[in-house]
């Protein structure tokens, strides 16, 4: 039976704990395959056959507390290759040569991006699900209450507010009347514990049944009956306040992507039979045509009709400095319009745009766990439970075996209970990997899930692409040469003999004409040479361009003038000869350059430590030319299975490679490395196919990229120390009767809030 996939917004989580209740809930039920859970994108992600029962999935999911409101157009066939991806990031490494997409000038025109609908909204006050959300309230203190306004006017936030007041109230009367205090800090407890409580019998109902809400519920009726009533109470109070706090910061890592779809304006101006009319942005359909005022931001992704202006793109690629673009340029929803009004036909859907499109990825990615996460997650589960193992024995044994007090060892089990919770353990991969992928996406580095961003950090190899890769992808004039003529003359005569044409070499003659602002006056008799070149007349001259072997056929090249470009091409540079009434007047010489940032890029490849390659199609000169100039290894004349056979061999030599290529003749070299990279600028290509893209196309984002896994990496070790090193020291002095039940309760949710805020300063860092 065929399995689909339905994604659902699910609202409350803020903790570890958290997702691991609704996974294993969620995963018991008839029919389904694999559950996938991320607290920072408050998104689940079902893998089911068409047997489950989807509102018995939300019923179980609001059961143990939570808001669950499916998101929109999400139900699709699951992916067959999901059990097979090397990197089990759920995401299809199908063939690219199947996108028929020119990427060497990046050309987006025609994409149709109508298939894709994902809903980005916020479904905080989503109730169209009744499934029992009335009768549940206040069972769960979570809610989306850091998102959607002040923290005090949330569920979870009145009540620790009711619980703090509850307590300072018992301490009021236990001081006015003492003999009925033990009962007033019963009272004040049991406000705060039976929310509590309620959740970790659901929790154990649905297969979790040593959740944090279980550990807190135990350690408080415990230290009740051993008479600590008064730090039953306390500690029940410090934990909601724990939970708020985690709440707070989850939220924070939340909003850091989410927070992108608030660069793309409610609004746009829409042409309609001649006039423009303002029209909800979210309305536009492709085909569309819209007008942007200087200074307005770019209501939907499209392509220049009219009009030329700097467009500031660095919400979407994190470039600083804008963009000059003009007809038949693409825009970004999001980017800002700079000096000049502009028509723009709309190519995507709102809901498919570039950056709906990475928020969509980044919310998918981290949904995939990373390796380190895995293997937590797996710790957790027999952690816990010895955990309570550690603590029964705590109470028992000293008194059984020992004739220790029970009242002294009980409590001291009750407080491990509460320093073993997990929670802080569990969210140190998490919650930096989250606030990493977010922190990548704002400066256009996108990565496809955990593993990838762990995997990146383990690099040792880069193999590139050349063309439209370390080189712009389009070729660009290098030398001009005259024989008699200045070199505007010649640059002049030439572009006349071009105008017209696409060919990639006349486009790059007539853009150097219009930047040297040299004259290009109306040819006649313009007449194409197949083979060999074009000619036509001008001013009363009869002019040729030529390729070096027809300028030859017609006896037009001297020895010298042939040695001039014999070393041209020995520089893996084009030539034409340019003839003015049969005779050689100049040379013009062209080149695909590379990037303006490659050496650079590179340079910071190697100063990490890392190697770095050119694979390229081309002939061997040429290649031989530009990996001089830019210093690196290469090989030339390889076919897209060559690439692929480097790759496997370079693994074979202990390489972690990362192949970086434009997707589409580098797909089995893409999918052969360790890491497939795609460069572009927010096309199909750049964010589907590989595992992950460099959206603005810059060869130094890869070194980046790199950076940000081996800063996640630290990270992620010291929130590691942090969880583990806090649960240590109090448990060293729990035994030793130093600190009690309140410390021990902040020894957890103070671990977690800390781990927390040290993964967000992910978001801040520059790279």
């Amino acid at each position: 039976m065929a399995e689909s996939e339905t994604r659902y917004r699910v609202g409350g989580m803020d903790c570890a704990s958290c997702a691991t209740k609704i996974d294993t809930a969620v995963r018991r039920l008839a029919g389904v395959a694999d559950v996938s859970v991320s607290v920072m994108a408050g998104t689940m992600t079902v893998r089911h056959d068409g047997s489950s029962d989807l509102k018995a999935i939300e019923k179980k999911v609001t059961g143990l507390g939570y808001s669950v409101a499916p998101l929109a157009g999400n139900v699709a066939p699951a992916h067959a290759h999901s059990s097979q991806h090397r990197h089990d990031h759920g995401h299809d490494h199908r063939d690219h040569a199947d996108h028929d997409h020119d990427h060497a000038v990046h050309d987006h025109e025609g994409h149709d991006h109508a298939g894709h609908s994902h809903d980005h909204t916020s479904h905080d006050d989503d109730h169209s699900h009744d499934h029992g959300e009335k009768e549940i309230e206040g069972l769960h203190g979570h809610d989306h209450a850091p998102m959607a306004g002040p923290w005090w006017q949330s569920r979870k936030g009145r009540l620790t507010i009711l619980s703090g007041a509850a307590l300072v109230a018992a301490y009021a009367v236990g001081h006015l009347v003492p003999a009925i205090a033990s009962y007033a800090f019963i009272v004040a407890m049991l406000i705060g514990l039976v929310p509590i409580a309620r959740r970790a019998i659901m929790a154990a109902l649905s297969g979790t049944p040593f959740s944090i809400e279980m550990l807190m519920t135990i350690a408080a009726v415990g230290a009740v009956i051993i008479n600590a009533g008064e730090e039953a109470a306390t500690v029940v109070f410090l934990f909601l306040v724990g939970e708020l706090l985690e709440g707070v910061a989850a939220g924070k890592a939340r909003e850091s992507i989410q927070s992108l779809t608030a660069l793309v304006p409610k609004t746009a101006l829409l042409e309609d039979n001649g006039q423009t009319r303002e029209v909800p942005a979210e309305s536009l359909s492709v085909g569309a045509i819209i007008m942007v005022r200087p200074g307005d931001r770019i209501s939907a992704d499209g392509i220049i009709l009219s009009g030329e202006s700097a467009i500031d793109e660095a919400p979407v690629t994190g470039e600083s400095t804008p963009v000059r673009k003009g007809v038949d340029a693409v825009v970004f929803a999001g980017t800002v319009n700079g000096d000049a009004v502009l028509r723009v036909r709309v190519t995507a859907a709102a809901a498919d745009n570039t950056i709906a499109r990475v928020v969509k990825l980044v919310e998918e990615a981290q949904e995939s766990k990373a390796p380190t996460e895995r293997f937590i997650d797996r710790f957790s589960r027999y952690y816990t439970p010895g955990v309570v193992v550690v603590a029964a024995l705590v109470a028992v044994v000293p008194p059984l075996l020992f004739a220790g007090p029970w009242g002294e060892w009980v409590y001291k089990g009750l407080a491990i209970l509460l320093i073993g919770c997990p929670c802080a353990l569990v969210i140190s991969t998490p919650a930096a990997i989250a606030a990493s992928l977010s922190s990548g996406a704002r400066r256009g580095l996108l990565m496809k899930g955990g593993a990838v961003l762990e995997t990146l950090g383990k690099v040792t190899m880069v193999a590139f692409d050349k063309t439209g890769t370390l080189t712009e992808g389009k070729p660009q004039v290098t030398d001009i040469i005259s024989f008699g003529l200045s070199e505007a003359q010649v640059l002049s005569r030439a572009a006349v003999l071009e105008q017209g044409s696409s060919h990639p070499l006349a486009l790059a003659i007539l853009n150097r004409a219009k930047a040297d602002g040299v004259p290009v006056p109306p040819a006649f008799e313009l007449e194409a040479l197949p083979g060999k070149g074009v000619s036509g007349k001008v001013g009363g001259e009869t002019l040729d361009l030529l390729s070096p072997p027809a300028a030859r056929e017609r006896g037009t090249l001297g020895a010298e003038q042939d040695a001039r470009i014999t070393a041209l091409n020995d520089e893996g540079k084009s030539v034409s000869v340019l003839l003015v009434n049969g005779v050689a007047a100049g040379l013009i010489a062209m080149r695909d350059e590379p990037r303006e940032d490659a050496e650079a890029g590179l340079a910071a490849l190697k100063s990490a430590g890392v190697k770095a390659m050119m694979l390229t199609g081309d002939n061997k000169r040429t290649a031989a030319a530009v990996a001089g100039m830019l210093g690196i290894d290469w090989r030339g004349e390889m076919m897209p299975e060559d690439k692929q056979r480097v790759v496997g061999e370079l693994k074979r030599q202990g390489f972690i490679v990362a192949k970086v290529g434009d997707g589409i003749n580098d797909a089995p070299a893409l999918a052969a490395a360790d890491i497939g990279i795609a460069m572009g600028g927010g096309t199909d290509v750049a964010l589907e196919t590989a595992d992950a893209a460099v959206l603005h196309g810059r060869v130094g984002d890869v070194a980046r990229m790199i950076e940000l896994s081996k800063r996640t990496m630290r990270n992620i070790l010291q929130n590691i120390t942090i969880a583990l090193g806090l649960k240590a020291v109090f448990l060293v002095t729990t035994i030793a009767g130093i600190t009690g039940l309140w410390p021990a309760i902040l020894a957890d949710t103070g671990a977690t809030v800390l781990v927390t805020i040290n993964a967000l300063r992910l978001l801040r860092i520059k790279i």
